[in-house]
């Protein structure tokens, strides 16, 4: 097993050596979280509950825990330290807001040996989780204390207004000194359970820049891969229904929008799939039965913290997807585009990167060599769009349902249609065409018709003959297919009447609605002695 320096560079070590941080044993680490994180939280009980204070977000505790014990501490075996508390009452209130009652997260923390993590990343922190599967506890670095400890007003407001969100829960900051050495810890909502397999584990950040694992890390039994092994492995992305998909986008939207404001940026999307098959259920009922002390009892307690619930609310679980039978531990029921049934688990992770000078100048040196939009470290805005383009585009996809639906089938229908109109046109205009002589000879019908109308309004005791249905379809046909305009001159009863375009005295009007023909006739105001005319609208 490899061992990690003060700097948390890995290095290599014996097989069996402990891992050490900051020359610390990790033991050593675990047994003064717990001793530490007792004392304090066990203390913080006794003081009253009130409303948060600005003060309250700088307010820093400190007890010293001798070997020996005292008064007010236990007796141990480690060596003696100091326990720092960042904003207690702070981070008193962010566990009330999830649903953490101190003796939950006491007996979660405290109650057996936390255990320990492997770190796909470069950071070199070590990674605890809680035998209850509750809590992530961290190292950190004094720059990304520091950093939470200034983003916190801002981290109280935004809870405050949306406890529904993929960003990390802070539930503590705490500081171990010993021996001279900074120990700096935080405490986290566990992002994935442990009590299912994840099949793929996925850190994304939506740059392409040396974001493949490496040879060492695809050796483990459990890697984490990257954008561009994700982008090989699941390169149809993965499919949501409708609503599921619309309730991430935003989730991820208004969070990228908040670690924007806070200039954050080099955020990653850890992402863990689990495949919901029944052969792969098989292989693992054994191993799961062998493993079933790990498993959270009746499912996580902590409100908001499961990947459904942050996007969602309780209550949704994609009963599409599953069977009632299967626990899906708040996962996102998906398919991928094989259409194997998916519960997916994400969170947004290391999130205490700010855009400080030395990521500015880290920044413009690799955007001299590479280009520049591809790297990770960006600005913040810039690196947002990014983020949730590939989040959009690339990672999560809409489903497209198997079968048609109705709004589909209508589509189907009109277009089939259009075809159908088409081929009629195309095959009628050939007839049309033929026939074109005959029905130019037709339309001279239309002169009669006319005279027929305007001969009645000299004589109105004559009506005008209602010619048949089959003649009236004819007129139509041969009027609005040729827009046959009658420019000739006629004499009827010694007047002299025009047919043109050039201000239309009266009109006959013929209109064609369901095999009815209806004959209207509209006389004009103006006349003249010896110059009246007419013309003669088909309608269909």
């Amino acid at each position: 097993m490899q061992s990690i320096t003060e700097n948390g560079d890995p290095s290599p070590g014996k097989q069996n050596e402990e891992k050490t941080y900051k020359k610390t044993a990790s033991s050593a680490i675990k047994g003064t979280i717990q001793l530490g994180i007792g004392y304090t939280v066990g203390n913080l009980t006794s003081k009253p509950d009130r409303d948060v204070l600005m003060q309250d977000f700088y307010v820093v505790e400190s007890v010293f825990l001798p070997s020996e014990g005292s008064n007010l501490t236990p007796a141990h075996h480690y060596p003696d330290f100091r326990f720092k508390t960042y904003a207690p009452l702070a981070f008193r209130y962010f566990r009330e807001l999830f649903g953490i009652k101190p003796d939950d997260y006491l007996y979660s923390i405290c109650s057996e040996p936390l255990i320990e993590l492997s770190n796909p990343g470069a950071s070199g922190s070590l990674f605890f989780v809680t035998s209850d599967d509750e809590f992530i506890i961290k190292t950190v670095q004094h720059k990304e204390a520091e950093f939470l400890q200034k983003l916190l007003p801002g981290y109280y407001m935004n809870l405050n207004q949306n406890p529904r969100t993929l960003l990390p829960k802070f539930y503590g900051l705490y500081c171990v000194q010993s021996g001279g050495i900074n120990i700096r810890i935080i405490v986290m909502n566990n992002v994935l359970p442990r009590a299912l397999k994840m099949h793929f584990t996925y850190d994304l950040k939506g740059s392409t820049y040396k974001r493949r694992a490496s040879r060492k890390e695809r050796e483990k039994s459990n890697p984490t891969f990257k954008d561009l092994d994700f982008l090989q492995d699941m390169h149809e992305g993965l499919h949501f229904d409708s609503e599921t998909y619309s309730a991430l986008m935003k989730t991820l939207q208004r969070d990228c929008r908040v670690l924007e404001s806070f200039k954050i940026m080099d955020y990653s999307l850890l992402l863990g799939i689990h495949i919901l098959d029944s052969a792969v259920k098989e292989r693992e009922g054994e191993a799961s039965q062998n493993t079933s002390d790990t498993k959270r009892p009746g499912g996580q307690r902590v409100l908001y913290s499961t990947a459904m619930e942050s996007i969602q609310g309780p209550g949704k679980t994609g009963d599409c997807v599953i069977t009632e039978s299967t626990n899906t531990m708040g996962g996102i029921p998906a398919k991928s585009h094989k259409g194997e049934k998916l519960l997916l688990f994400m969170g947004i992770i290391d999130i205490l990167q700010s855009y400080r000078l030395i990521k500015k100048l880290e920044h413009s040196w690799k955007a001299l060599v590479y280009d520049g939009d591809t790297v990770s470290v960006h600005r913040p805005s810039f690196y947002a769009d990014r983020f949730l383009k590939f989040m959009s585009s690339r990672v999560f996809k809409k489903n497209q349902a198997l079968r048609s639906s109705p709004s589909k089938k209508r589509c189907n229908s009109i277009a089939a249609l259009k075809a159908t109109s088409q081929e009629f046109v195309s095959v009628g205009h050939q007839d049309w065409k033929d026939e074109k002589h005959d029905l130019l000879t037709e339309g001279q019908s239309y002169c009669s018709l006319d005279e027929e109308v305007l001969a009645s309004r000299h004589r109105p005791d004559l009506v005008p003959s209602t010619p048949s249905l089959f003649e009236a379809a004819s007129l139509t046909t041969t009027i609005s297919s040729s827009s046959l305009y009658v420019d000739d001159s006629y004499q009827h009863d010694g007047t002299r009447f025009y047919s043109n375009s050039k201000g239309l005295p009266s009109s006959s009007t013929f209109t064609l609605e369901d095999s009815a023909i209806c004959l209207t006739s509209e006389q004009s105001t103006v006349e003249t002695e010896n110059d009246n005319a007419s013309v003669l609208d088909v309608y269909l």
